[in-house]
């Protein structure tokens, strides 16, 4: 039996790691993977244990090359944003690995404002709301200014998915989905790294662009859909975070979008996608803590809860007085709605006045009958579509490489779709 042409997938979350191989047809034929115990920096803030990881990636990639059934034609990556991995002049790794969520300090805002201004305008130049430590290019003026000793041992600042890449080939990069994602690094203007950037000596940092040496994930989840669908659409990407993705709203970014946290990403081929996000994801997880609680359930009782139209709904859901609801299915339903009253404030910044007649919904929340219901009576005027794409990130990764391996044309049937009708009705599309 002949070993199969396959293409290896490396997909890296914050909480799920994984390898995926695909064959031609994009199918998966082999998978591997893991979760890492945090580790804690200097400070006591939780961490990714970076060492762990790089000893996993290299281990599972060996275990990969031992399968003869598979001749690996191209491997590439997709991995979670603002995370920068440090090296020194000898290409050696810089521990930590600093959590994106760690405060930063005011003292370090404030130093920065004093000297390059409003953080507004900055902002809105580089389509990056302030974020603190979520802004990339914040996390290497920190280290500057607080850590000079480790800023010093500095050569290279990767991100997280051109370090995979370096540690799998050697090779030094940059990736444009990474450094134009809230980075605060990239003036969306002038195409090229922002003055404060250069001015601190920051770009020096960052090893030259290339094309194909990994992708920020979410912009590697958006391209399945680039693949299949030509008419214009919106994306709600949903997991921890929910990212409302809309390829095709090309009006430049206003700072009243920036201030309700929407932004833009640099797609892989260098196109601006307008994008808002809510931590709605995280909401959930704990308003679910709770309600398990107040009403003695177990913590996965939530997903057996149907979507009940009768159900009423109050204009705004009390988590300090669940004694408002007579069950947990009514307080559920009133968390989940308090959470699409979110989204659609979130996705309204970006859809309004454009010409989107179809809205995709994949990840956690488009399993969940009652969000997805909801969302589409709220959206009575688009066409609203639970979404199901196995490994959307790494699917993502692998398509766009498609010419360097495949010798097979893209499959037509990527996407799984099912439509929510206002009616309630569910109707299954592919």
């Amino acid at each position: 039996m002949h070993p199969i042409p396959v293409i290896l997938i490396f997909d890296i979350g914050k909480t799920n790691k994984k390898l995926f191989v695909f064959n031609e047809a994009y199918k998966v034929v082999y998978e591997l993977s893991t979760q890492i115990t945090e580790l804690i920096d200097e400070d006591g803030f939780p961490c990714e244990d970076i060492l762990a990881l790089s000893n996993w990636i290299l281990s599972s990639l060996d275990t990969v090359k031992k399968e003869s059934a598979y001749t690996i034609k191209a491997i590439h990556y997709a991995a979670y944003g603002a995370s920068l991995v440090y090296l020194n002049e000898k290409g050696a790794l810089i521990e930590p690995l600093y959590n994106y969520l760690k405060p930063l300090q005011e003292a370090t805002k404030n130093s920065f404002e004093n000297k390059y201004g409003s953080l507004d305008e900055i902002s809105l130049t580089t389509a990056s709301p302030y974020l603190g430590n979520l802004n990339a290019g914040l996390q290497l003026y920190r280290i500057k200014k607080e850590k000079p000793e480790l800023f010093q041992k500095m050569k290279w600042a990767l991100h997280l998915p051109q370090y995979i890449h370096y540690l799998v080939t050697g090779e030094l990069a940059s990736d444009i989905t990474s450094i134009g994602c809230h980075t605060m690094l990239w003036n969306f203007e002038n195409h090229g790294y922002h003055h404060w950037v250069k001015e601190e000596g920051l770009d020096k940092l960052f090893p030259a662009l290339k094309s194909a040496v990994g992708l920020h994930d979410s912009s590697a989840a958006l391209i399945p859909y680039l693949s299949s669908f030509h008419e214009p659409f919106l994306l709600i990407s949903t997991g921890t975070w929910c990212i409302s993705l809309h390829p095709f709203n090309e009006s430049p970014l206003t700072s009243n979008e920036l201030k309700q946290d929407a932004l833009c990403y640099l797609s892989y081929t260098g196109k601006p996608v307008k994008a808002s996000r809510l931590f709605s994801g995280k909401e959930h997880e704990l308003g679910v803590l709770v309600l398990n609680n107040h009403f003695k359930k177990s913590s996965d009782y939530y997903s057996t809860v149907k979507f009940n139209a009768m159900v009423p709904i109050a204009t705004a859901f009390n988590m300090k007085e669940l004694s408002e609801y007579k069950d947990y299915e009514t307080a559920y339903h009133n968390l989940v709605a308090e959470l699409v009253r979110k989204q659609i404030i979130s996705t309204n910044l970006i859809i309004a006045n454009t010409n989107v007649k179809r809205i995709f919904v994949d990840g956690g929340f488009s399993h969940n009958e009652i969000f997805m219901n909801l969302l589409a009576k709220s959206y009575a005027q688009y066409e609203i579509f639970a979404a199901a794409i196995p490994q959307a990130s790494a699917l993502g990764a692998a398509l766009v490489v498609h010419k360097n391996w495949n010798t097979q044309s893209i499959p037509t049937n990527l996407i799984s779709l099912q439509y929510y009708s206002t009616k309630n009705k569910i109707q299954n599309h592919t």
